[in-house]
Order: structure tokens, then C-alpha cells, then sequence
């Protein structure tokens, strides 16, 4: 399998694995037929629900894990764990066996197993999570959305480096907008290290079109392509926009079913509500990707179904396609936004 494009499949990942896993393999498997998968797993269940899947198995191989990481595992307590699927899996991917491991388990688990035998990129200092979400117009993509709670100013412009690489590869635009997240739009308004990225950024001379800082409620907008923050932050504003979708959803709904005008009117609106769902239904933005690592790590919701799991997969897929990896290491020759920290520090004081 070493001479295909290998995705490393952790297949006890998630609350309805394997089950789920194998039926989102089979949907990925359709759409990426010169994909192959490794999975890792209870050999006795998976092997069961492959039989299901004459034409996935052709392009899977399973290896047996004895163990498993649960939800409620502490990432300290699984992190030297040779035995799990996750471990498994992941390890599969820095022995060069598959170019990406896409899991539904624990994350924190997944992070710090990823982060410990991936390692990350040199000039890289922390690893970001990146996900895809919807705006007004289009897609954006935001980091981090949890992996650093606090971040200074090189993290945050090495993380508006790895967005711009991620959008452009992710979502096909040729110059994606990058701003940086912030209480206001004026120069001098948030915390000092927001301040300091925007200057290593705009003195990085890297191929980034910087648009500014950009505030929450311009997000679903689409001023902006990539939105940068530290994952204290991202984790917050992120967890806010999926809970306001959630609330407008349930409104609409509980207007319609006290208006019997509204109820009459439904047949009219079906088209429009089904483009409405579709545009927000989360399971095609499952995936949330964890960068700046030498090897591919993808994070699926625990709980989604088939069709939100071969989302993940396929954007796995889509980035190993497009060398992402490389890529932010090519990025990084070119400048050294280190030394340049430094010396913008240097001047601040």
C-alpha cells in the first residue's frame, strides 16, 4: 500500500465505531477510488462490518489493536500507549505507511499523540486546529480553534501562514483575505501580541494578502478567507457561532408551529429551506485538521454519521493530493519569522 495514497484509519474512534468508520470509508471510497485505507482495530468487529463491503475491502487493510482510547481518557494516561488504535494509527503515518490519519476519538488524546510522534515542523512552534466553516458567501477557514489557549505574536503569524497555505489548497482560492481576530477594528484596540503579529506579518514579506483585524460579528460576512487566533479565543467563538445556528434553527422552527400562516406557506419555502439546511448542515464541514505537524492529522466530530465521516476523510485526501504538508515547509524557507520576532521585540523595547 506504501506506493498509493494510504489514509491511516482509526477505526474505534467515535461514539458508533466502527460501524460508523466503515460506512464513511465506504462513501469516501467511492468518491477517492485511487484512495486505499489502513485501518487499525478490533480485528473480530471491523473484519464483521467490512464483509458488508466487498468493494472497500479491496482497497483496506486491517491491523489488530488489543486496545482503545475512550472519551474520557486523559491524554497523559494514553499518551505512551503503543497499543491503542489511535497510537497505531498515528504511528503508521510518521513510518511513511499513509500520508494522513483521520480519527473520531478523544482529541485531546489525538492532539497530544499526534503532536509526540509527529513532531512538528521545524520552524513551526506550536501545531494549530483549523476547521472549515460557512459564511455568507462561501467558506472560511479559522485557527486555532483549541490546541494553544495562549499564543504569542509568532504563533499567531505562523498561524496566518499555515490558514493562507490551508485555504488555498482546502477551498481553491487563489488569494485568500487573512485577518487577525480582534475587539475592534481600530490599529490600537486588543492585546499587545495581536499588535506585534500584524507587524511581523506585514514585515514577513511572505505571499499573504493581511486585510487587518477583523471582528466576530463581521465573521459569517465572509470579510475575511482566514481568521487567525489564539485557541482560547477561536475555541469560544467558534462553540458561540455553532450555538446561535442552533438557536435560529429552533426559532424558525417554533414560529412556524405557532402561525398557521406560516404552516400554510411551508410548501412554498421547501426549496429554500432545503438550500438553507444543506448550506448549514455541519456534517459537510467535519474535519478539523491539525497543522503544522510533519504527517496530516484530521479530527471527525465523535458523534456524526457516515456522510459527515467521509467529509473528513476526503478532505484528508484532498490536502495529501496537494502536498500540504510540503508545502508549509517550502512556505517557511522563504522567510524567518523568528529572527523577525525578535527584532520587533527588540524595537518595542
Amino acid at each position: 500500500m506504501s506506493d498509493n495514497l494510504v489514509i491511516s484509519i482509526d477505526a474505534m474512534g467515535g461514539d458508533k465505531s466502527p460501524r460508523v468508520v466503515i460506512e464513511g470509508l465506504a462513501l469516501a471510497a467511492k468518491k477517492h477510488p485511487d484512495a486505499k485505507f489502513l485501518l487499525f482495530g478490533d480485528e473480530t468487529q471491523v473484519s464483521a462490518i467490512l464483509k458488508e463491503y466487498p468493494e472497500l475491502s479491496a482497497v483496506c487493510k486491517l491491523r489488530h489493536s488489543p486496545e482503545v482510547v475512550h472519551n474520557d481518557d486523559k491524554p497523559s494516561a494514553v499518551i505512551r500507549n503503543r497499543n491503542t488504535s489511535m497510537y497505531m494509527a498515528i504511528n503508521a503515518v510518521k513510518q511513511g505507511e499513509a500520508q494522513a490519519i483521520v480519527s473520531a476519538g478523544n482529541t485531546g488524546a489525538l492532539m497530544a499523540i499526534s503532536k509526540l510522534t509527529l513532531k512538528t515542523i521545524q520552524k513551526i512552534h506550536r501545531p494549530a486546529i483549523v476547521s472549515i466553516m460557512p459564511h455568507r458567501t462561501g467558506r472560511y477557514v479559522m485557527l486555532d480553534l483549541g490546541a494553544n489557549t495562549e499564543c504569542d505574536a509568532l504563533n499567531l503569524a505562523e498561524f496566518a501562514l499555515m490558514g493562507n497555505i490551508l485555504a488555498k489548497h482546502a477551498l481553491n482560492i487563489t488569494r485568500p483575505r487573512v485577518a487577525l481576530l480582534n475587539i475592534g477594528a481600530e490599529e490600537m484596540k486588543g492585546k499587545e501580541e495581536i499588535h506585534q503579529a500584524v507587524k511581523i506579518i506585514k514585515n514577513s514579506h511572505l505571499d499573504i494578502d493581511f486585510i487587518g483585524y477583523i471582528e466576530p460579528h463581521e465573521i459569517p460576512e465572509g470579510k475575511a478567507d482566514v481568521i487567525v487566533t489564539d485557541g482560547f479565543t477561536g475555541n469560544i467563538a467558534l462553540k458561540s457561532i455553532e450555538g446561535t445556528a442552533k438557536l435560529m434553527v429552533r426559532l424558525i422552527k417554533d414560529a412556524v408551529k405557532k402561525s398557521f400562516l406560516a404552516k400554510l406557506g411551508l410548501p412554498f419555502m421547501l426549496g429554500v429551506g432545503l438550500n438553507i439546511k444543506k448550506t448549514m448542515d455541519p456534517r459537510l464541514y467535519n474535519g478539523a485538521m491539525f497543522v503544522g505537524l510533519n504527517g496530516l492529522s484530521v479530527k471527525s466530530h465523535g458523534g456524526t454519521d457516515a456522510l459527515g465521516y467521509s467529509v473528513a476523510v476526503g478532505n484528508a485526501i484532498n490536502l495529501v493530493r496537494q502536498n500540504f504538508v510540503s508545502t508549509i515547509r517550502d512556505e517557511l524557507e522563504t522567510v524567518d519569522l523568528d529572527e523577525l520576532s525578535q527584532e520587533i521585540l527588540y524595537d518595542a523595547y
